[in-house]
């Protein structure tokens, strides 16, 4: 419509989560109108990301070096190893402030369907640590889906097996929170989860 560089330009942002065929056609047109250095910039630091950010040889988790900033880290306590599901997780809890142990990325979650076994999610890597004896509590903080609670309960069997103390995040009624407003099935789990004071 437009031409064949901007069409592909729109048709590449449309690879981004959330950006619709308006919304990139919005910003190819932003960033070739309004924004040109902004968009050189843009593409040289994509092109520089992708060729430099890899995964963490302990946790899989993003990052430009061997090991990321937390693996590195040697305030972190060593012996509790969080388990989520990808990246964004690891990045909401720690924006949270209060976890100060390691993590475990696994990049996914288990489905059968889509082909995505233990192997693909590097649950092996996971228990080699688990092995070492070095870990004494390991969190799962999988999604609360079926796939994310099916996970959770095949990586908590392996870890009981090795006598590492498993533990689940809660979840439920979120803080501030009015329970007029909240959801059946997240009440449900409120009360499920419930703890004694």
């Amino acid at each position: 419509m437009y031409g064949n560089l901007i069409d592909q330009l729109i048709d590449s942002l449309r690879v981004l989560p959330g950006v619709g065929a308006k919304s990139a056609q919005r910003m190819a047109l932003h960033l070739l109108e309004r924004d040109r250095s902004g968009a050189s910039r843009l593409a040289e630091m994509i092109v520089e990301s992708v060729d430099k950010v890899g995964r963490c040889k302990e946790c899989r988790t993003l990052t430009e070096h061997d090991l990321c900033a937390i693996c590195s880290n040697s305030s972190r306590l060593s012996e509790q190893i969080c388990v989520v599901e990808s990246p964004a997780d690891l990045y909401a809890i720690e924006q949270a402030g209060s976890y100060r142990g390691k993590y475990f990325v696994l990049l996914g979650h288990l489905s059968p369907i889509d082909g995505i076994g233990p192997e693909q999610l590097g649950i092996d890597l996971l228990i080699e640590r688990l092995k070492s004896g070095a870990v004494n509590e390991l969190i799962l903080a999988t999604n609360l889906t079926v796939e994310g609670e099916a996970t959770a309960h095949f990586i908590a069997d392996k870890a009981k097996a090795l006598g590492v103390a498993v533990s689940r995040i809660a979840y439920g009624v979120p803080m501030g929170g009015e329970l007029e407003y909240v959801d059946g099935g997240t009440l449900n789990m409120a009360l499920q989860s419930r703890k004694t004071l």
